[in-house]
């Protein structure tokens, strides 16, 4: 009789009154038993990124591309209205997995080429792994682009517990080749047996796999780098479809346009997949376009200036939201308007959400934005954003300005407050009316100009220069740009080696080191 009333005790009470009951072995036992029984599991974190998905191509930014999926998860989330990315693939995967500006990694200039030896530097801590740290699972599917010439550089080396999908980028959506190489794994073994199966659907496949076999006792991070938007133009015909009449003379963009929904109803797939197998109660979502949509192939930034591959904010400013069940209700279905940046993710995700800390990593350039995002009060901690400073890049016919401490003709740009700079742009480049609208193209003439001004706060779009109205503005962001510089590592963007080459490797593009 003692025993059960001491067992019912041990069960109701709690362990404060318990420890006054019992002896220390039997204390330690219930611990042990109530810990087993509600085990806390920290959230789960599905990290979704498209590849050149324009500005204005997601339907609550006007777009007349179908994405029922993305607004619905932005509707009933917190969109984020002034986010950014980087121009181009590398820099933003490379500030992504460490939370720390390109200029510190050695990564200003351009992408890491497919047979260039280079790789995202290997001293550098990232996501993944730091969140193993704090017992996450850690799985991605879809396209690294962060380098691959030995094998140190892979995923599954740098903090993923398992992989699938490609290394470079622009495969073939049906066959994975790039170029005349085959470019698909899972894990280290190339994947053979996929061929005629579309990379939207397979990835889609691929993260409902992983979702449906993990254990619900640990933490999931998965990170879901979508191939989908990016070139080659290639979609099952059933999604140009509808495009047709609406693009009727935009190939490129009906194309484009099917592409989108066919990823949008991928990711709705991976949704339905969290909920069945009860995850999603306990899952962050967060979705990210990588840079600015290539006009030339079908994307569209408007109203916004410039495209990818442009520090104009056409190029950098994205499409980002975060969807949760474990957001306050008082922000679900808010537009949050706070300064955010693709670096910030890694604070966020390991401090915010996993409730870790950054010890071991480099100094980080991102912020812990989870209470600004969470909370309708919380301001942003972060005030500016460093675009880039590319050195390599230089237009030489461009003017100096006069007493700057910072060579105005090498391509930069820095978001301080309300002021951007951009240096060494080429000024002739200007805004892509959407295909269909009835909205003559804004003209752009400017000639040997590389020093740009705009309070992007009153001025998204960039149409009004203030470089000559406010030339002590100048100053200072010059100031800013040439401190930034000061804490730059060399840029490294080696020559491409023969020895990459996939017809030396049996026709597969993989670690050649």
């Amino acid at each position: 009789m003692v025993n059960k009333v001491i067992a019912l005790l041990a069960i109701a009470l709690p362990v404060v009154v318990v420890v006054g009951l019992l002896s220390r072995q039997i204390e330690v036992t219930v611990i042990r038993r109530n810990v087993e029984e509600v085990p806390v599991v920290k959230p789960n974190i599905v990290l979704i990124v498209a590849d050149d998905y324009g500005f204005h191509d997601i339907g609550y930014h006007g777009s007349k591309i179908k994405t029922p999926t993305l607004d619905k998860l932005a509707g009933e989330g917190v969109k984020l209205e002034k986010y950014y990315v980087q121009p181009i693939c590398t820099p933003t995967r490379s500030q992504l997995m460490t939370g720390r500006y390109q200029i510190h990694t050695g990564l200003q200039h351009k992408i890491i080429e497919p047979d260039s030896p280079n790789c995202l530097p290997l001293d550098e801590v990232t996501l993944p792994q730091k969140l193993k740290e704090y017992d996450y699972a850690t799985h991605m599917v879809g396209k690294w682009h962060l380098g691959f010439y030995k094998e140190a550089c892979v995923p599954n080396k740098r903090g993923f517990d398992s992989f699938f999908g490609c290394y470079c980028g622009s495969e073939d959506y049906y066959n994975h080749l790039r170029s005349q190489g085959l470019d698909l794994r899972d894990n280290y073994n190339v994947a053979t047996e996929y061929n005629n199966t579309y990379s939207t659907v397979l990835f889609a496949e691929k993260a409902n796999a992983v979702i449906n076999a993990h254990n619900k006792s640990q933490s999931l991070f998965l990170y879901i780098p979508f191939q989908a938007v990016h070139s080659p133009l290639e979609v099952p015909a059933s999604y140009v479809e509808p495009y047709k009449s609406i693009y009727p003379n935009d190939t490129s963009r009906q194309i484009y346009a099917g592409m989108v929904t066919c990823m949008d109803e991928a990711i709705g797939n991976i949704i339905d997949t969290l909920k069945t197998t009860g995850l999603y109660n306990n899952t962050v979502i967060i979705f990210s376009t990588d840079n600015g949509g290539a006009v030339t192939q079908g994307g569209n930034n408007w109203p916004l200036r410039g495209w990818k591959k442009t520090l104009w904010e056409g190029g950098i400013r994205a499409v980002g939201f975060v969807h949760s069940p474990l957001l306050p209700k008082q922000v679900k279905g808010t537009i949050n308007n706070e300064l955010i940046h693709i670096s910030d993710w890694f604070p966020t995700i390991v401090e915010g959400l996993a409730q870790g800390d950054i010890n071991g990593t480099k100094p980080l350039d991102g912020y812990n934005v989870w209470p600004c995002i969470s909370s309708e009060n919380e301001t942003s901690p972060r005030k500016e954003i460093l675009h880039n400073i590319d050195p390599l890049t230089v237009i030489h016919n461009g003017t100096q300005w006069e007493n700057s401490s910072f060579d105005v003709r090498i391509n930069a740009a820095l978001r301080s407050g309300d002021w951007k700079i951009l240096t060494g742009v080429e000024g002739s480049v200007g805004w892509v009316v959407p295909p269909a609208y009835d909205i003559p193209n804004i003209p752009v003439v400017v000639e040997n100009q590389v020093l740009f001004l705009f309070n992007v706060t009153a001025d998204p779009s960039e149409h009004d220069d203030m470089s000559g109205k406010y030339p002590k503005v100048v100053d200072m962001m010059l100031e800013k740009l040439a401190r930034y510089n000061d804490t730059a590592v060399p840029c490294t963007y080696p020559s491409p080696e023969r020895f990459a080459d996939p017809d030396l490797h049996g026709g597969v593009w993989g670690p050649w080191r």
